[in-house]
C-alpha cells in the first residue's frame, strides 16, 4: 500500500504547541485510527453525537505554561500574560487559564460574568470595548474589574460613574500605534485607520483631560497590532514606543506602571504556516520593553499580553459526520458534512484555511481523490474546504478538522435554526462535557408569540 506524506507523521513542538497543526496528545492507534488524548474519536462520537467540538487539555495547560515561563525567563520585572476570552468564552475556559495563573480580557457583561462565575480572580480581569454600555462599565466598577478606556465615550462615561461611585479607579487606555502587519484585513487593529482605540496624536490632549478628572488615575497603557502574526519585527517597534509614551505621560504626571502589548501571535493551521514558537514571540516583546527602559532610565513596568488563539486554538478540533456526495463530471465533488458555517464562520467570513484528515484513514492512506467539503447551511458559500486530498470516504465516515479550538464556539451561530454542537474535555483517556449540545427545542426557549397572535389562533 502507498502512504503518503501526512502532517500526523510530523515531530510534535511540545514546548509550543502553536507551531503545531495537531494537539500535542494527538495519536494513531493500533486499529489505525485517530485518537485525541488518550481517547478513540470514533468513541467519542457514539457517545456525544455528531458535529463534536473537542479540547485537548494538556495542549491547553502547555500553552499557557508557555507563555508564563517564557515571560519569568525573558522578563526581570512583574508580568501577567492574560487570556484573550473571545477566543473561546466559557466557565471552563475561564477557570483552566486561573489555575495556570493566568488573567482574562473580556469586551462585554457575559463575558466579564463568565470569567468571575469560572474562577478568575478580578484583580487579574481587564476590560476591553469599542462601545461599552453604561450597565457593562458600572458592572466592572461594581466588581473591582480595570477597565481600558478605547475613546472619548469611554471617558465620559467613566467619569461620571466614578463620581457617582465617589470611588478613585485606576485605568488603562488603549492607543493605536500606527504599526501595519501582513495580515488579514478584518484582523488589522494597530494601524491608524482603526475603530480601536486613541490615536497617538491625540494622546497629549487625553492625558491633560485623565489629568483633570476628579477621580481617574491613569495606570496603564495598552496597545494591539494584529491577529494571526508570523512577523516578529512590528513587536521590537511596539516596545519602544510604548516606552516613549510612558515618558510622554510623565509631563502630565500620570504613573504608568502597566504596559500591555496585545496579542496576536499566529498558529499553524496549514503546512504552509510557519508562526514564531511563544518563546521567541515573548523574548522579542519583553527585550523591546527592557531595552528601552534602559535607555530611558525608566523603571520596568508590569509586562501584560493577551494572547488568545495561541492558547486554545491548536487544541481544538471538530468533527463531522459526512453525509451526500455530488459529482459534477470534470469539475469537482462535492462532500457535505452534518455542520458548516453555524459551527466555524471563519472560512466564509476570512477565508480561513485548516489541516483535516479521515479519522478512520488519518494518514490518508491510498489518498487519490480531491473533494470540496461543504457545509449543511442554505449558502453557496458554506464551504469549509474548497479543495482537499483524502481517501476513499463514504456516508457515515467521519472527518476531523484541527485548529479549531479558536473562534468556532465563540462566533458560532443558529442559523437555518440549527443547534449548537457539544463540546468535550479530553485528557488521559477520559472525557467529560464542557458545553451541552442545544436541541431544536431550546431554540424555542426566547421566541414570544405576542398576545394578540395567540388569540387569534
Amino acid at each position: 500500500m502507498e502512504e503518503n506524506k501526512s502532517f500526523l507523521t510530523q515531530e510534535i513542538d511540545l514546548k509550543s504547541p502553536n507551531r503545531n497543526i495537531v494537539p500535542i496528545t494527538t495519536s494513531i492507534g493500533n486499529d489505525g485510527k485517530l485518537y485525541i488524548g488518550g481517547c478513540s474519536i470514533e468513541e467519542l462520537i457514539k457517545k456525544y453525537d455528531s458535529p463534536l467540538y473537542i479540547l485537548d487539555e494538556i495542549t491547553l495547560r502547555k500553552s499557557c505554561r508557555a507563555y508564563k515561563e517564557a515571560l519569568e525567563k525573558y522578563y526581570p520585572g512583574k508580568s501577567l500574560p492574560i487570556y484573550a476570552s473571545k477566543a473561546n468564552s466559557s466557565l471552563f475556559m475561564s477557570n483552566l487559564v486561573s489555575s495556570e495563573g493566568l488573567g482574562l480580557d473580556a469586551v462585554s457583561e457575559g463575558e466579564l460574568l463568565t470569567a468571575l462565575k469560572g474562577g478568575v480572580p478580578n484583580e487579574k480581569i481587564v476590560f476591553h470595548g469599542n462601545n461599552k454600555s453604561d450597565k457593562e462599565i458600572e458592572f466592572a466598577v461594581r466588581n473591582n474589574i480595570q477597565v481600558i478606556l478605547d475613546n472619548d465615550y469611554d471617558l465620559e462615561r467613566l467619569e461620571k460613574i466614578s463620581n457617582t461611585f465617589n470611588r478613585n479607579l485606576e485605568i488603562m487606555i488603549r492607543f493605536t500605534p500606527g504599526i501595519e502587519c501582513h495580515t488579514h484585513e478584518y484582523i488589522r487593529t494597530g494601524s491608524f485607520d482603526s475603530k480601536f482605540g486613541f490615536g497617538i496624536d491625540y494622546l497629549n490632549t487625553l492625558f491633560d483631560r485623565i489629568k483633570n478628572a476628579k477621580n481617574l488615575s491613569l495606570r496603564g497603557l495598552h496597545a494591539h497590532i494584529g491577529s494571526q502574526i508570523f512577523e516578529l519585527d512590528p513587536h521590537k517597534d511596539l516596545g519602544e514606543i510604548m516606552v516613549n509614551v510612558i515618558l510622554n505621560a510623565k509631563k502630565f504626571g500620570h504613573d504608568i506602571k502597566k504596559l500591555n502589548l496585545g496579542g496576536g501571535l499566529g498558529i499553524k493551521y496549514t503546512e504552509n504556516d510557519d508562526p514564531p514558537s511563544i518563546d521567541e514571540w515573548v523574548k522579542t516583546i519583553s527585550t523591546s520593553v527592557v531595552k528601552a527602559c534602559k535607555k530611558y532610565n525608566l523603571d520596568l513596568p508590569t509586562l501584560m499580553c493577551e494572547p488568545g488563539r495561541s492558547i486554545v486554538s491548536t487544541a481544538g478540533i471538530t468533527i463531522y459526520t459526512i453525509g451526500a456526495f455530488k459529482e459534477i463530471p470534470g469539475i469537482r465533488t462535492y462532500l457535505s458534512v452534518d455542520g458548516g458555517m453555524s459551527d466555524n464562520p471563519r472560512p466564509i467570513t476570512y477565508q480561513s484555511n485548516y489541516s483535516a484528515c479521515l479519522v478512520s484513514n488519518p494518514l490518508n492512506i491510498n489518498s487519490k481523490n480531491t473533494y470540496t467539503i461543504a457545509g449543511k447551511h442554505c449558502e453557496s458559500g458554506d464551504v469549509l474546504f474548497k479543495e482537499i486530498e483524502l481517501a476513499d470516504c463514504k456516508s457515515g465516515d467521519l472527518i476531523c478538522v484541527f485548529g479549531t479550538g479558536a473562534y468556532n464556539i465563540s462566533m458560532s451561530s443558529n442559523y437555518n435554526r440549527i443547534p449548537r454542537p457539544a463540546a468535550v474535555l479530553v485528557c488521559n483517556g477520559e472525557s467529560e462535557i464542557i458545553q451541552k449540545r442545544e436541541s431544536p427545542l431550546d431554540l424555542l426557549n426566547y421566541d414570544v408569540l405576542p398576545n394578540r397572535f395567540i388569540k387569534q389562533n
